[in-house]
């Protein structure tokens, strides 16, 4: 059968080792096609016209599976998996990309199901891998499925809770829960042991724990044992964590112990959810909040902590090929004074921010939980922003972050897109 897989001959001397004989080597259909500098549409079955190609000057033009593709000359050779070129049993390239002639271009293009042996390297493309890949492709991917969600759709929703025991002990409990977090960017785990120990090997069963200036676990109480408005027993904003390091914390973990006292309600809300909402209804000011990097500051100096960290970054971050959000950085506690905005630019910038804060504050939403001892929580800190209610009594969480890398390591490993 046609349009199975496209191979592109190079005419590389210096990387085939010897010259290159040119002859006709594709037999499909008993017949010799070999396609050099096309001037028109060239398809490899008229009858149903799935695959066609165009030969231009410095790439390739493909249209397959309803998607118009274009592959420069050295990215296919680049890309080239055959033995000499691409280790398949450790998924690396073994090919010296700046050995690659920047002039490269292909002797013959074809599609076919045919086994070549021609002289010279062939480099072969699955069609399907080529429409995965291409850069046309991927602007139609979304890199990380999600649920978008304000408190009544997370409501109706359902989400369940997993079992620590099924969390700890079966991957069929730890999926069902990475399934949750990696759609609404939160999950919880019920029935935990309410100790600092228990939460530890509880967030060790998805990550590796990330260590920072707070250590690697750490209790949480209002004695203002470190400087930050979080080690008291005001109310909290919504924000995201650790906005003044280079790269936030991927996830947070949060476990309540022990309050002997009234408040204390935890807030989650969704940034993506109100990010899209200001992409929708003003896309301009979304751009600006993409484009414009801010810094964010954390000075302690209380006892023996003495720190100083910033970090730098605009509050929405996308990917540039399909404009998909995958980093809020929002912490009006944190934030550092504006000095990386032209003066024209700042006033559009607040404009732009006011809008966005007022989606974040609006009420409906906004999605309310108590932490209960037992009961631990799972915060997507690149996408969830978190608050807290003023609280009385006494009140003691533990948590840590992980490596959100390795979260996504565990996710892809039980099958999950992540």
């Amino acid at each position: 059968m046609w349009c199975r897989r496209l191979g592109s001959l190079c005419k590389v001397p210096c990387l085939l080792g010897g010259s290159i004989r040119h002859r006709s080597p594709w037999l499909p259909c008993d017949r010799r096609t070999v396609l050099a500098a096309a001037a028109r549409w060239r398809h490899t079955a008229p009858e149903s016209l799935k695959c066609a190609w165009q030969l231009h000057g410095d790439h390739l033009e493909l249209r397959y599976a309803n998607t118009l593709m274009r592959f420069d000359f050295v990215w296919l050779r680049d890309h080239c998996r055959s033995a000499s070129c691409y280790n398949a049993k450790t998924n690396q390239r073994s090919l010296d990309t700046a050995s690659v002639d920047l002039g490269i271009k292909p002797k013959a293009v074809l599609c076919s199901s045919s086994r070549v042996r021609p002289d010279g390297h062939v480099t072969r493309y699955g069609l399907e891998w080529l429409v995965k890949n291409s850069y046309e492709g991927q602007k139609q991917q979304v890199m990380h499925p999600r649920i978008l969600w304000n408190a009544e759709i997370y409501r109706q929703a359902q989400v369940p809770s997993v079992d620590c025991r099924s969390f700890l002990e079966t991957d069929e409990g730890l999926k069902e829960f990475l399934q949750n977090f990696l759609l609404y960017g939160i999950a919880f785990v019920e029935n935990v042991t309410p100790t600092k120990e228990d939460t530890e090997i509880l967030a060790e069963r998805i990550s590796l724990i990330r260590e920072t200036i707070y250590g690697r676990m750490w209790y949480f109480t209002s004695d203002f044992s470190r400087g930050d408005t979080a080690y008291t027993k005001l109310a909290l904003d919504r924000h995201t964590d650790t906005t003044y390091f280079q790269e936030p914390c991927g996830i947070q973990v949060f476990h309540c112990l022990k309050h002997e006292g009234t408040g204390g309600r935890t807030l989650l809300v969704d940034g993506f959810y109100a990010a899209e909402q200001v992409l929708q209804q003003a896309p301009d000011q979304f751009e600006l909040l993409s484009k414009v990097p801010l810094k964010h500051e954390y000075v302690e100096n209380v006892g023996d902590c003495h720190n100083h960290m910033i970090g730098v970054g605009p509050v929405l971050n996308v990917y540039p090929w399909n404009n998909e959000l995958y980093l809020i950085r929002y912490n009006n506690y944190d934030r550092a004074v504006i000095n990386t905005v032209p003066y024209d630019v700042v006033h559009r910038w607040y404009a732009a921010h006011r809008t966005l804060t007022a989606e974040l504050r609006r009420p409906e939403n906004e999605l309310w939980v108590k932490l209960k001892p037992g009961k631990a929580l799972f915060v997507d800190n690149w996408r969830v922003l978190h608050g807290r209610e003023a609280f009385t009594g006494y009140r003691q969480l533990c948590g840590c972050y992980l490596t959100r890398d390795d979260v996504l390591n565990t996710a892809r490993l039980l099958g999950l897109q992540a």
